[in-house]
């Protein structure tokens, strides 16, 4: 107990500690934080679905025939018919055969990889052991795939980020029974997509599995907005794919898809599936809706990437490093924490929300200012935005 206490007090001298605001109302594309409303500049609401009129229509006609949840496991009685239709349409969305759907992304991959590697025994039928498995993840994966990996109970190492000439000398060296490679597909601090093509090639060439944490590619990335997959064109070659309902469909949630009986092996082996509430009603109404709102409107998809592209070479011309984002997510890199939280709040003061990333996110000297826009901005909001980025730029230091 002392040494938390000692943990904290040490955080808190260093100004560590980014600051935690109370939001009092999301009208997005800005917030009321303390009565005053700000321009948000680091939301996953890609494409504002998250207050779009139908969307929340569909949720209150859930709450009003559901409640608001089902208090039960879907093994028990929380197996509402809503929450298979909602399989069935991610699955339709994804183009892949089945989906099975999670309380939200992070309870998606620490279910999930354990039910993929972990051991079992019985049925008849021959064990792999914990230490005949290899697990092999990018170094940037998100922290609940490595949460993941550690409840495998799986041997695993980290390949260099994007780094195939490394990931295919651990492959190579490998004398593994069953191998799991794991990438996101859009990583969330940087903004860069994995090669999916390369990972594939890799994975079959030396007999590995793969899964794809698509958490910031589902809904807007890809022609028709189904993911990385789909813009790399290897749809149908990634064994897992996983997602979240927390990013551009607006709600919350995780998912993943692939064959209907391995994911039926997954139902059996997920304790979070297992052993957890059910997705509540009003979520998968929303959900529901919002699906039905990205394949009508692309129009929200261009609109975002107009954005994306107005910020992002605004931010260049005025000095910025944006390491190589390819994607809605802009990280600014600025390196030193202190400054990073000073710039942060410099920008608050002035009306914009952009949240400095410091450790544990990131390496410590890795510090940002990580931004989203989304499809709602409008270029005056964004024009604003840029004029207050230059003037805090210049005052903070950072350029």
């Amino acid at each position: 107990m002392e040494y938390l206490r000692q943990l904290h007090k040490a955080a808190q001298d260093r100004d560590f500690y980014s600051d935690l605001r109370v939001v009092d109302e999301i009208p997005y594309p800005e917030i009321v934080i303390g009565g005053k409303p700000y321009l948000c500049l680091c939301s996953n609401n890609y494409l504002g679905l998250a207050t779009h009129p139908e969307v929340k229509k569909a949720a209150v006609e859930a709450v009003e025939r559901y409640g608001i949840g089902t208090c039960e496991s879907r093994w028990v009685a929380g197996n509402l018919k809503i929450l298979e239709e909602l399989e069935a349409a991610i699955a339709e969305f994804k183009k892949e055969p089945a989906a099975l759907i999670f309380q939200s992304g992070y309870a998606a991959n620490i279910g999930i990889i354990p039910a993929i590697m972990d051991s079992f025994e019985g049925l008849g039928l021959p064990t792999i052991d914990n230490d005949e498995n290899l697990i092999i993840k990018d170094y940037l994966s998100h922290i609940s795939v490595v949460d993941g990996c550690r409840l495998s109970r799986s041997p695993t190492k980290t390949f260099k980020h994007n780094d195939m000439n490394h990931l295919e000398m651990i492959l190579k060296r490998s004398q593994a029974k069953r191998k799991l490679i794991l990438t996101d597909g859009v990583f969330s601090m940087d903004g860069d997509f994995a090669p999916l093509p390369d990972i594939v090639s890799l994975a079959r060439r030396y007999g590995a599995m793969v899964m794809v944490d698509d958490a910031h590619a589902t809904g807007i990335i890809g022609e028709n907005g189904r993911g990385t997959p789909e813009f790399f064109h290897v749809e149908g070659e990634i064994d897992f794919e996983m997602g979240t309902m927390s990013k551009a469909l607006g709600a919350m949630g995780g998912f993943v898809t692939g064959p209907p009986d391995v994911l039926g092996t997954l139902r059996m082996r997920s304790h979070p599936f297992m052993f957890s509430s059910s997705l509540p009603p009003e979520q998968a109404a929303g959900i529901l809706a919002a699906l039905r709102i990205i394949r009508n409107n692309p129009g929200l998809r261009d609109n975002l990437w107009k954005n994306v592209h107005r910020f992002k070479e605004g931010l260049k011309q005025i000095g910025f490093s944006l390491s190589n984002s390819e994607t809605q997510i802009i990280p600014i890199i600025i390196g030193d924490v202190e400054k990073t939280i000073r710039m942060s709040r410099l920008l608050f003061e002035r009306g914009i929300l952009a949240s400095a990333i410091s450790w544990p996110a990131v390496a410590a000297n890795q510090s940002r200012i990580r931004c989203t826009v989304i499809a709602t901005h409008t270029f005056s909001q964004i024009d604003r935005a840029l004029d207050i980025f230059r003037e805090v730029g210049k005052e903070s230091g950072v350029i």
